[in-house]
């Protein structure tokens, strides 16, 4: 197997992109990755990660209608689907063909328009990554399973609600200097105590937003780089996936990410590394109680103890594990088939020391977690410089 690099990376401003389609969004992101790795050639293939696009866009097919618009008719074209994974997903798929020696060039696109509908119809598709026969006929929303999960989680380790302020503070404040985030606003714990309520406890300060956007990767094997690009590569120093039932009640233990606990340990063990190791990780945060179990899942804390870091700073960027970097899912914006491709940039990014007033110190080695649905489908990458 090949080693893996990553030489360029594109991505658009993530809000209510009215103006802008679905496809005009994947291009944009593709042009800026490929003139960001200074590519000079065609991609071999392209991975597009989505979502919702055959139920809120009317399109399916997006592999080769992507390709196409941007340009790259006749090569391989593929989408990928893994719910809120999907980003992630289709990053794998990019990894694993180069590693193979099947592509030397691949091009990983996450694109995802959720705006252009109502809100409720939004909803509605997201919801589709619950399990159908015993959670979606009773009308749950992501909104609802999560609240069902922080609140057994408030119950088992006696946290209350106001120990989850610091994700959300930590993802406004971190936001303020991106230029494509969706909320660049500061807030105070205040502020989020105060957030109404959208689902008990779930607050509109717990909940990342409906939103649109593109991130693209460039991909080539790490003996190719000079060949191809003046960039630095970053190296893939791991990918895995794991997976655990749809259904929350299906779960062994609901206040715990078991497959965000395999993905991890597996992609730990691919690149011979143990969290200790991991200078930033750019964690799922969907909702603030998925980024306290992603926290414990990954090993960075024991279970129901990953509040206690928020709690004392130590994911703030000059903290012991520091998360969402760029604002994360929370204050970035989630769209949903292209967020785990965001979150893969925004590591880049601290890998190579361009996130300007949010660069954390002596960035070596970084973490991303994509998470699908309430955990069903995680994906777990390590890069490193």
């Amino acid at each position: 197997m090949r080693e893996v690099a990553v030489i360029g990376i594109g991505q658009t401003k993530i809000g209510k992109l009215k103006d802008q389609s679905l496809r005009d969004l994947a291009v944009e992101a593709l042009n800026a990755a490929v003139q960001d790795a200074g590519l000079e050639q065609i991609p071999d293939a392209l991975y597009v990660g989505n979502m919702l696009a055959p139920r809120l866009n009317n399109q399916a097919h997006l592999g080769a209608l992507v390709a196409d618009s941007v340009g790259w008719r006749g090569i391989e074209a593929t989408t990928v689907e893994a719910a809120c994974a999907s980003g992630g997903a289709a990053f794998q798929a990019g990894v694993r063909a180069v590693a193979s020696g099947m592509v030397d060039v691949a091009a990983v696109c996450g694109v995802e328009k959720m705006t252009d509908v109502n809100v409720n119809e939004a909803v509605a598709g997201l919801a589709t990554a619950a399990d159908a026969d015993s959670e979606g006929i009773y009308g749950v929303t992501f909104v609802s399973l999560n609240a069902m999960i922080m609140r057994r989680y408030m119950y088992e380790f006696n946290i209350p609600h106001k120990a989850f302020a610091n994700f959300s503070v930590n993802a406004h404040q971190n936001a303020v200097n991106n230029p494509n985030a969706m909320f660049r606003k500061a807030i105070t714990a205040d502020v989020y105590h105060n957030s109404p309520i959208i689902s008990p406890p779930i607050t509109r300060h717990d909940s990342s937003p409906i939103c649109d956007g593109a991130a693209a990767i460039i991909l080539c094997p790490l003996e190719m780089v000079k060949d191809l690009s003046t960039r630095e590569p970053i190296r893939v120093l791991a990918s895995a996936t794991g997976t655990d039932s749809i259904a929350t009640s299906d779960r062994r233990n609901i206040v715990e990410l078991d497959g965000a606990k395999i993905s991890a340990n597996k992609a730990y063990k691919q690149a011979g590394l143990s969290p200790a190791d991991i200078d930033v990780f750019e964690l799922h945060d969907a909702f603030t109680i998925i980024a306290a179990m992603s926290l414990e899942a990954c090993g960075f804390a024991n279970c129901g103890q990953g509040t206690h870091l928020a709690q004392n700073g130590d994911i703030f960027l000059d903290g012991k594990i520091p998360v969402t970097t760029m604002g994360g899912l929370k204050a970035r914006g989630h769209p949903v088939g292209a967020t785990g491709v965001y979150e893969l940039i925004d590591l880049i990014t601290q890998l190579r020391g361009e996130a300007g007033i949010n660069q954390i110190k002596d960035v070596e080695i970084g973490m991303a977690q994509n998470i699908g649905g309430t955990g069903a489908t995680v994906v777990t990458h390590i890069l490193g410089i």
